[in-house]
């Protein structure tokens, strides 16, 4: 800790000209040299404090991610919905189709599952009497690890009594807009991968799941295909195809693969097929 008085110096930095200082905590190793700063990938993930402690990019995203949290939560309470916590700890896995984690409660003898979803209890309460319920809580899948693919990660939940997926298409866009507005302070996002600029306020569109489909494989009569003729006019586009995946699968490969990266502007996709009714 240092106390004295503010100054500029000759390069107009704001610096504090020390006329006492204290030792606040004792580091027992010294921090990334301030030129290079912090760049190993595998360090910055390991010993995020120490991230967040030299790089301002990464001690701003937490910040940002924290006032979403909070925005998301005043945004639901507004709308008269109820926040949630349901049990970690499950007798049985449910709510998704995710591998789980399994532990071990000692007192009872018995084993748990670390939950995958919130869905199935978010639901009971429903039947319950609570109209409007969601929870912003954390999930656990028993998967593998990626860039892309945490093991447990946050997620949030919303269930509406009376309403239907157009009354959640409304919700999302305009908690979406909402958080453009109050928290970044702008409805432009650039979108990185493709440098576009990615326009909250514009018109959100509404498209049908296999209207992109035909679209994207230029045959109007591809759902009425065999797997057969999928299969090798999927491999003809340049994907690896399993070769005893069922037809949906194949389609969905498609969509994921050559038409989800191409919708960057706000996009609704609808009618899926049966098979990926949890996914829409």
């Amino acid at each position: 800790g240092a106390k004295g008085m503010l100054f500029r110096t000759k390069t107009g930095e704001v610096t504090v000209r020390v006329e006492s200082y204290t030792l606040v905590a004792k580091a027992l190793r010294p921090l990334p040299e301030k030129w290079h700063g912090l760049s190993d990938p595998e360090q910055v993930y390991r010993q995020r404090y120490l991230d967040v402690i030299v790089n301002p990019e990464s001690r701003a995203r937490l910040m940002l991610r924290s006032r979403i949290v909070s925005h998301i939560r005043r945004f639901l309470e507004e709308r008269k919905f109820i926040e949630a916590e349901t049990p970690v700890l499950e007798a049985t896995a449910g709510g998704a189709a995710a591998r789980p984690f399994v532990t071990h409660h000692n007192a009872l003898g018995v084993d748990f599952f670390l939950r995958i979803a919130t869905e199935l209890r978010l639901k009971r309460l429903l039947v319950g009497g609570f109209d409007r319920v969601f929870e912003i809580g954390r999930i656990f899948r028993n998967e593998g690890v990626s860039r892309r693919h945490n093991p447990e990660f946050t997620m949030l939940e919303v269930y509406e009594a009376y309403s239907d997926h157009r009354g959640m298409m409304a919700l999302i866009r305009d908690l979406l807009r909402s958080l453009c507005r109050d928290v970044l302070g702008t409805s432009e996002i650039k979108h990185v991968a493709s440098g576009q600029v990615i326009n909250f306020a514009g018109e959100w569109r509404e498209a049908k799941y296999k209207d992109l489909v035909r679209a994207e494989t230029a045959d109007p009569e591809w759902f009425s295909r065999s797997n057969a003729e999928k299969l090798a006019a999927a491999e003809k586009l340049g994907l690896a195809i399993h070769p005893g995946w069922e037809g949906f699968e194949i389609t969905n490969e498609i969509f994921s693969k050559r038409i989800e990266p191409n919708l960057i502007q706000p996009t609704f996709v609808t009618h899926l097929p049966r098979e990926l009714g949890p996914l829409a």
